[in-house]
């Protein structure tokens, strides 16, 4: 995978690592163009950024949770990242999310904006069956295998009292009139209301930045001169490519 390397400070590497994982057809770029990396700048946090090129075909051939961990994460936390989040927006978010289910506590934190969640049939019946808190997730051979089927009973984990230590702290920001806005809804549900934010508005850049600069403002990073800060290096592009599944659904 491609990846295009943005320190927090111009001198220092930081402990924190974001790494941005974009929508569908768009590009990695974007998340400059549109100030995500601005934003973070503007709050003096110490976290470094990393976007990185998930193209669809990552989730067209289904390799997309074995690539990112391999090419991306693995030799991020091999340079001394203490402290790994993915950042993703609609496709970019269901790809953090089913990377999660391949690799269970890869990452201390996922912030999801807009992100796909599956079929809408699906979260119908859990809505159908009272939400997340009382849907019970069905047992014995499934009639296909995709994800969206996992990810729901993964999603329950956050209603515990005590969640799973190696569970990622998972936030989740989308517009009120988003076409994914149903299952985005049934997701909210399962968490903590300080990790939900809404904007008017529907699936697009406006809605994203201003979600992001929400989360951010709470999100648990380390300031500047509060972390241990170690010089930066400008390490070398990854960009082999060797496996998620493609949802039917996909937008950007």
């Amino acid at each position: 995978m491609k990846t295009h390397f943005q320190p927090a400070n111009d001198t220092h590497r930081s402990d924190t690592l974001l790494i941005f994982l974009p929508g569908a057809y768009l590009k990695p770029e974007d998340f400059e163009r549109e100030g995500f990396i601005s934003a973070v700048r503007e709050r003096h946090l110490a976290a470094d950024s990393l976007l990185v090129d998930a193209d669809v075909s990552y989730y067209y051939d289904q390799t997309l949770s074995d690539r990112l961990h391999a090419d991306v994460i693995e030799p991020q936390r091999a340079k001394g990242y203490t402290s790994i989040w993915l950042v993703g927006i609609s496709i970019g978010g269901f790809g953090a999310l089913i990377h999660e289910l391949a690799r269970p506590g890869a990452v201390d934190g996922i912030v999801a904006l807009a992100p796909y969640l599956g079929r809408r049939v699906l979260g119908a019946e859990i809505k159908k069956a009272g939400g997340l808190r009382t849907w019970q997730a069905p047992t014995g051979p499934q009639p296909d295998e995709e994800p969206d089927r996992k990810l729901w009973p993964f999603f329950q984990q956050y209603l515990a009292p005590k969640p799973a230590k190696n569970l990622p702290q998972l936030y989740l920001g989308f517009g009120l009139a988003d076409r994914f806005a149903s299952n985005h809804k049934l997701l909210a549900d399962a968490l903590p209301p300080g990790r939900v934010f809404t904007t008017e508005g529907g699936h697009d850049w406006p809605e994203w930045r201003q979600l992001w600069r929400n989360v951010l403002d709470v999100l648990p990073l380390p300031s500047m001169g509060r972390a241990r800060q170690q010089p930066v290096t400008r390490f070398p592009v990854a960009t082999s490519r060797s496996s998620s599944a493609m949802p039917s659904a996909i937008a950007a």
